[in-house]
């Protein structure tokens, strides 16, 4: 199916409760954030100050966490954000899955979460910005590069 249908339509994976139902999300933004930076270590992503993940967050259209309940306690293992003009675009940043969990369908399931966040905002134009590693993962998940031959440009202080 592709992405623009899906986008309309709804995803159509499996639900991932069906397999891992010690598994949830929550879009709620306390986040902690040193077990964020845990998570993000494991993936071997450059550290960020904390105070301009919290703020980035906190600026956030829609912060999407995922986490393993084992008794009381909880692991985060997945995370996804958008930043949107709350109309027409959004840009889906920072979306991490634990290596221990990867090639399981969650990084999918996250992604469904948070797509169809955007499109219960009636959002219909997402982008995201992907490192070469994972490209694939994101056209699996119906992602085009440059769907019209537009082209990012960039800016960066000196």
């Amino acid at each position: 199916m592709s992405f623009w249908k899906r986008l309309f339509t709804g995803s159509d994976s499996a639900s991932v409760s069906e397999t891992y139902n010690n598994i949830f999300f929550t879009s709620d933004r306390e986040i902690d954030l040193y077990a964020l930076e845990e998570l993000c270590d494991a993936v071997g992503w450059s550290r960020r100050p904390l105070r301009k993940v919290k703020k980035a967050i906190d600026h956030s259209f829609c912060v999407i966490s995922m986490y393993e309940q084992r008794g009381e306690f909880k692991q985060l293992i997945g995370f996804a954000r958008a930043t949107s003009d709350h109309a027409f675009n959004a840009t889906i940043w920072d979306v991490v899955v634990h290596p221990e969990y990867q090639g399981k369908g969650l990084g999918r399931a996250l992604m469904d979460r948070i797509i169809a966040e955007l499109r219960a905002a009636d959002i219909s134009n997402i982008t995201l910005f992907a490192d070469p590693h994972v490209v694939d993962f994101y056209r699996r998940l119906g992602f085009i590069p440059d769907p019209e031959g537009i082209r990012g440009m960039f800016w960066y202080p000196d």
